[in-house]
């Protein structure tokens, strides 16, 4: 499943699905299925423009976001503190060394604040390589020397570096949080990410309390043209594309409860 996922996405990314569309409408018409050709080119050039000339992408990225507010005051307590993977850059960090970071550095920023809010509280770092090759190692392990750096001790980490996906995480955390004894656990992910994350987790039978971060829009977009900033809408497209995509798929096979968690 894990690599029919990432072979799906490979096509089914806006920008690809665009390009895809586009070459066989130029086959076609080549071939003199010139109706056909036109409407395989006519959707190809629909799927561009909106992804790199509309705030699409930003809008519906925008509606995940708003779907799991941040505790408002914050708990008192926290027995442990869930940070899901996908913030270090594993790929540089094998060959430069170092500690490199991508945009959802806030996961592991945040998930830093909070350890240091809640001293007692154990941090448990879901994440291994969901690279195709598997060679690199996983942000559960290039955690310990992000963490160490500010101060926060091995022991107090539980690291789970077997995952690749969402469901991955949630099944593996299910069993580590077990396996601990640990209840009243904040999950810290990215925001657009959060509502994917919660139904997994609550369909593993984890109530946990949702830790937003890594915000990508700014909760007033609506939905127009904007030809200013194309790379940046193709960015945000395809990050909602691939979410999106991902909840109705995890829906569908029955790892989720509900389609859009609140």
């Amino acid at each position: 499943m894990f690599l029919v996922s990432k072979i799906f996405w490979l096509v089914a990314q806006p920008l690809s699905l665009a390009f895809l569309a586009l070459l066989v409408g130029v086959l076609l018409m080549l071939g003199r299925f010139r109706r056909s050709g036109g409407t395989s080119s006519a959707f190809g050039l629909a799927v561009l423009f909106v992804t790199l000339f509309t705030t699409a992408g930003s809008y519906f990225l925008q509606i995940l976001e708003d779907r799991f507010p941040r505790p408002t005051p914050e708990p008192t307590e926290l027995a442990c503190i869930i940070v899901l993977g996908g913030a270090f850059e594993n790929v540089v960090m094998a060959s430069r060394g170092g500690m490199e970071l991508n945009q959802a550095a806030e996961r592991f920023v945040e998930t830093l604040r909070l350890a240091q809010a809640y001293p007692q509280a154990r941090i448990l770092v879901s994440g291994g390589d969901g690279s195709l090759s598997g060679i690199y190692e996983g942000d559960a392990h290039a955690s310990e020397n992000f963490f160490g750096t500010f101060g926060i001790g091995s022991d107090r980490l539980i690291r789970e570096g077997e995952s690749r996906t969402t469901f991955e995480n949630a099944r593996y955390t299910r069993d580590l949080l077990a396996k601990n004894g640990l209840e009243r656990c904040a999950l810290v992910t990215s925001a657009y990410h959060t509502p994917r994350s919660i139904g997994l987790f609550r369909a593993n039978g984890m109530e946990v309390t949702p830790w937003p971060t890594d915000y990508r829009t700014s909760g007033k977009v609506r939905l127009g043209f904007d030809f200013t900033q194309p790379s940046l809408n193709a960015q945000l497209a395809t990050t909602a594309a691939k979410e999106w995509t991902g909840l109705v798929a995890y829906y569908l096979l029955g790892r989720t409860q509900t389609l859009l968690p609140r």
